[in-house]
């Protein structure tokens, strides 16, 4: 089929909530946007909001989308789709009035069939979505993914392409199959010819073959293709090689072309075993992995392509190899950017089955619509290299009953029927499974609940009840995904011999034992921290936590709407944890320094499970002077020394990579050493922002970016002295005017507690930095302006192409 972006012309109407553009008079004006759409931004924060931190405090919303568009004479007896790849979320499609389609669930990629009700000229399409109580973290709302318009003749290839997997592989050599699906729509049978291509990296055709297939009037026929594939590049972690296989559909009597898809693949082989563990391409590979949520920070939920592509690649830089998606199926923009960066993908299917976690989630609709569930992430993933594996829930709380097993099998089996090329596995946190076995928790919030459990979880976790509960449903999928339990991980290879185990969801400060453990364990594929990327909702779970700043519970009280529990924060900066756990996997030498917040000093704090360290890197303290302050070092070694203006002013042997120190501040530079057997490796330094000549600077991601709706602009923007030492002790607010072929999507900070708006063109700078993004709106220059108090304005000047 034609398939074409429909992101653009869209409209949504504050005030309006069912009406259409033809039975209508504005009441409010309406704003023109381009999907993908987060509208719940909008929307504003509100300190009582039903869903409180766990949706980071945005209340419940309601969003219309409208778009009129023309459908030409010439699509008379045509199939007309349009797809949607995610609505957040109980959508409903109208067409001119009528109801066309929908989808319960938010994050499937679904179709509705339009041509019923299609007219010649002008039509209306208008989506409706609402969220109410329905989710554990900030979902957005609205078409927060792509839209195609789909076009197919009488005779059309299918909406889903062709299907390529790897029949036979060698080491010189693949077979390829390619099946391919074509549907006759029209009164009489049709000869038709499938062409199918394989063009490398390079643009060259590297396989070609052709074979005649005849379809009967209303019918729909598939067929596959085996093409030899000389010469095979590998699509391989760090050499991620991507072919495209180009079908081409011919009337086999005239020889026109009729249709033609196209999508990229790659050639890769998949074992496990618990000696072995996870091999591509007969590789053993450990899984440095990061779960993450499915929102883009300033942007909200929107999946815009470039958002999507630039987490994968900071995730990749940083040091993950692999990603969960916490806790639903992930963007196709995502996935097309996990195959070209080379990053392994579990992705998951759902956070609940028939039990509820939210009051009126999923669970109201999966006992009816998991099939459908089932086949659209199969549908998005199957051509998809990075994909892995299917999760088929998160810490699903029938996990431990025989009735939950039955429907692990159900989905699992699904799963690999639609799929036998991929892996199935269960996310499961093991404590929750025995929930119904536990003394009744004193909160009925599932989130609450797991904190007070805290401290027994790790005796509950190792018990025998444990195994017993959740052996059935671990034998009904290839992988045991473990959450929070790699206390597990020995004991069970002598328990479980044959499971293989991965550590699914796993605590930020647990990392140097985790990943000792995945190391010597054969049997442990990987670990997957919570979480590689900040995000909105489930507000401050990762804030440290003080006993002289009273009680607290799961979640942070408002304004914090931020998780704070990322490796990698909402603007795509690093904090401390992501260095660490760089040096722990090997793959930094030079030491980090963490300098905690020096107001915090001598508090006495609680335990937490999502936190890390109460500070940032940085040695500018003003109002600190001779006043004392803990300095964290992460460095490979056995030992270190820190430095102060060249003098000593302490040494620690380091512990799983990391060494504290206190001392006292003092404005200068700051040098910490590694030494291994007394022998210095690497050191590394921060120095004091000077007081003055404090300036605002902005460097652009990139200089040039396509005028379309899938590119952004990205412009990190810093206080700094003139040596370009940031000043985290000058935040102020900063304003940005955008003009020219451009706008101004987002400007924000990460800082967890803010009141301010994404939306607004003045935010406050945290910790001396602040991000904006821009979104061409056609061809030509874009001028951005940056003005902030006491500094120069900076000008950054990007081009749309």
């Amino acid at each position: 089929m034609l398939k074409t972006s429909f992101n653009q012309g869209w409209v949504v109407n504050p005030s309006d909530k069912s009406m259409s553009f033809m039975n209508r008079e504005a009441v409010a004006e309406d704003i023109a946007v381009t999907l993908p759409y987060d509208d719940m931004l909008r929307h504003g924060r509100d300190p009582q909001a039903p869903t409180k931190g766990h949706t980071g405090y945005f209340p419940d919303a309601v969003c219309t989308l409208l778009k009129k568009f023309e459908a030409p004479k010439d699509w008379r007896g045509k199939t007309v789709l349009i797809e949607f790849e995610g609505v957040y979320a109980n959508s409903m499609v109208y067409v001119n009035g009528d109801w066309a389609g929908g989808c319960p669930h938010g994050y499937t990629c679904f179709r509705v069939d339009i041509s019923d009700f299609l007219k010649d000229g002008e039509n209306e399409i208008k989506v409706q979505a609402k969220t109410c109580k329905d989710s554990r973290w900030y979902t957005g709302v609205g078409i927060f993914r792509g839209t195609s318009l789909m076009i197919g003749g009488e005779a059309h290839i299918t909406e889903n392409g062709s299907q390529i997997s790897i029949l036979e592989s060698d080491e010189s050599s693949a077979v390829i199959s390619v099946l391919t699906t074509v549907a006759n729509k029209g009164s009489a049978k049709k000869a038709t010819r499938v062409e199918a291509t394989l063009v490398d990296a390079d643009g060259k055709e590297a396989a070609r073959g052709e074979e005649p297939l005849t379809v009967f009037r209303g019918k729909t026929e598939s067929l596959q293709q085996r093409l030899y594939l000389s010469n095979a590049h590998r699509w391989e972690i760090d050499t991620p090689y991507l072919y495209t296989a180009i079908t081409r559909l011919y009337d086999n009597e005239t020889g026109d072309l009729i249709d033609e898809s196209s999508t990229t693949f790659g050639v890769r082989t998949l074992s496990l075993d618990p000696v072995n563990g996870l091999r591509i391409n007969g590789k053993t590979v450990k899984l440095r992995g990061a779960c993450v949520h499915h929102d883009n920070g300033l942007i909200g939920a929107a999946a815009i392509p470039r958002a999507e592509e630039r987490r994968v690649q900071l995730l990749k830089a940083v040091g993950f190899n692999a990603v969960r998606s916490a806790h639903n199926p992930i963007s196709k923009a995502f996935l097309d950017a996990c195959d070209r960066e080379g990053v392994v993908v579990m992705d998951e299917l759902t956070d609940m089955w028939t039990r509820r976690k939210s009051e009126y989630d999923y669970s109201t609709a999966f006992p009816t619509h998991w099939p459908q569930l089932v086949q659209s992430i199969v549908d998005k993933d199957f051509n998809h290299p990075s994909v892995v594996m299917y999760s088929i829930g998160n810490e699903i709380m029938e996990n431990g009953t025989p009735h939950g097993a039955e429907i692990g099998r159900q989905l699992a089996e699904s799963l690999r029927k639609a799929d036998p090329s991929r892996y199935t596995i269960n996310s499961a946190n093991l404590m929750m499974a025995v929930m119904d076995q536990l003394p009744k928790p004193k909160s009925k919030d599932i989130n609450e609940a797991m904190t007070d459990q805290a401290s027994s979880m790790g005796k509950l976790m190792d018990s025998e009840l444990v195994s017993i509960a959740t052996s059935e449903a671990f034998a009904a999928v290839d992988i045991a995904g473990y959450n929070y339990a790699s206390s597990r991980y020995v004991n069970d290879r002598i328990r479980f011999p044959n499971r293989v185990i991965c550590g699914s969801e796993t605590f930020p400060k647990q990392i140097a034992s985790n990943w000792k453990l995945v190391q010597e364990c054969s049997h442990v594929i990987g670990d997957f921290t919570w979480t590689g990327w900040d995000y909105l909702g489930e507000a401050g779970i990762g804030a440290m936590k003080y006993a002289e700043d009273g009680p607290s519970g799961f979640s942070a009280p408002y304004p914090w709407y931020i998780a704070w529990c990322g490796d990698i924060d909402i603007t795509g900066q690093r904090r401390p944890a992501s260095y660490y756990r760089e040096i722990v996997f090997g793959l930094r030498k030079e030491p980090y320094i963490a300098v905690r917040y020096p107001h915090s000093y001598g508090k006495t704090l609680l335990f937490g499970m999502w936190d890390f360290v109460d500070g940032i890197s940085s040695w500018t303290w003003t109002g600190f002077e001779g006043k004392p302050v803990e300095v964290e070092v992460y460095a490979p070694g056995d030992s270190v020394e820190l430095y102060c203006n060249s003098q000593k002013v302490g040494e620690a042997k380091l512990q799983d990579c990391k060494a504290v120190i206190a001392t006292i501040y003092q404005p200068g530079e700051l040098t910490a050493i590694a030494f291994q057997n007394g022998i210095e490796i690497s050191k590394t330094s921060l120095a004091t922002a000077l007081d003055k000549d404090l300036r605002l600077e902005a460097q652009a991601d990139r200089q040039e970016i396509f005028a379309n709706d899938a590119d952004l602009c990205y412009i990190d923007i810093a206080l700094t002295d003139g040596n370009g030492v940031v000043n985290n002790m000058s935040d102020r607010p900063v304003t940005a005017e955008v003009t020219g072929a451009g706008t101004l999507l987002g400007l924000g900070s990460a800082n967890p507690k803010s009141e301010e708006s994404f939306l607004s063109k003045k935010f406050d700078t945290f910790n001396g930095r602040l991000l904006a993004i821009v979104r061409p709106t056609g061809v030509g220059d874009i001028q951005v302006r940056l003005s902030a108090e006491g500094c120069e304005d900076a000008l950054v000047s990007i081009k749309a192409i």
